[in-house]
């Protein structure tokens, strides 16, 4: 399977949310305010087919979608190749990095001592 683009993610965002949909029920579940038209959405339809994401069955006069990949699945895709690109496959400069552009919350911080201590007792 080809890269989701963000675009195309958007369009699985709706998708992971409720199933099966068709492009007019993608279109009014993306948000109003990004100007989305139903061409866009069935061009995007299209390349998520042929990338094998998402699979479609004619009902009628339409088609209704359904995704192929998990959202974990791509979620995990995703996240590893962000940080293989970006931080060199490295943990400790994402987690820098991004606690350098956001405050860290307690819960964060907290979340994240967790995982450490669960990483040195499996040691």
């Amino acid at each position: 399977m080809g890269t989701i683009s963000d675009a195309e993610s958007q369009i699985m965002q709706a998708l992971w949310g409720q199933h099966p949909l068709s492009a007019e029920d993608i279109l009014a579940a993306l948000p109003a305010e990004a100007g989305w038209q139903l061409g866009t959405v069935k061009t995007l339809l299209n390349r998520l087919l042929n990338k094998g994401a998402v699979q479609a069955q004619r009902e009628g006069r339409r088609y209704l979608y359904e995704p192929l990949i998990d959202r974990a699945q791509w979620e995990g895709s995703e996240s590893m190749g962000l940080l293989d690109r970006v931080f060199g496959g490295r943990l400790s400069p994402l987690v820098a990095h991004f606690s350098a552009q956001r405050k860290l919350s307690a819960e964060d911080a907290e979340a994240l001592r967790r995982l450490l201590k669960e990483h040195d007792d499996e040691r």
